[in-house]
């Protein structure tokens, strides 16, 4: 009898923290799968690296910054799709003043959509969002406003961006400078990130 009392408690404990498991997954915590090992399950957890700093300072600062991902990522893809699309539709015009006129079309269409959102947007969120701009169309925010608009037009904004602390020059560097940051935006992607 006293066995089949160590079965339940160990049974009621596999219960509880696949419970636990779940709970953890639904919010983004985890991962969690399955091995079959010679007629064998065994459950395999994957946890995610927790960052841990020595500053609080730094902790404030990451913190910021998955939060500027989180807002600022999604633009970045839709810049990028608009950027396609802009491609596609410049190469279907014959003349060079259908080009210029749907250019300028586009820019008029995104000033109108995203200037409110730029407005709201704090130092960290544009300078994630300049980076994430070149991580995602291989562009700076300068190259991409030079290409579509002219160069006068790119200084402009330029020389507006560094009256607030940003440069359309910059570039991302997943590899070294703006490693913390891809770390992030890889959480983001595969939704880890709530």
């Amino acid at each position: 009898m006293p066995s089949v009392h160590k079965w339940t408690l160990l049974l009621l404990a596999i219960f509880a923290a696949t419970i636990d498991v779940a709970a953890q997954q639904s919010r983004g915590v985890l991962n969690q799968y399955w091995i079959v090992d010679r007629g064998d399950s065994i459950p395999h957890i994957d946890i995610l690296p927790v960052p841990v700093f020595s500053r609080p300072i730094d902790l404030r600062r990451y913190r910021r910054m998955v939060e500027a991902v989180k807002r600022v990522y999604p633009m970045a893809q839709a810049a990028k799709a608009k950027m396609h699309e802009m491609e596609g539709m410049l190469l279907s015009f014959k003349s060079k003043k259908e080009r210029r006129q749907y250019i300028r079309q586009c820019y008029r269409d995104l000033l109108h959509e995203y200037t409110p959102v730029a407005k709201r947007m704090t130092r960290t969120q544009g300078r994630v969002f300049i980076k994430l701009l070149d991580r995602e169309t291989d562009y700076t925010a300068y190259e991409l406003i030079r290409e579509f608009r002219g160069g006068f037009v790119a200084t402009f904004w330029q020389g507006i961006g560094r009256l607030f602390g940003h440069n359309l020059k910059t570039e991302y560097d997943g590899e070294n400078e703006d490693r913390l940051l891809e770390q992030i935006v890889v959480y983001y992607e595969a939704g880890l990130l709530r």
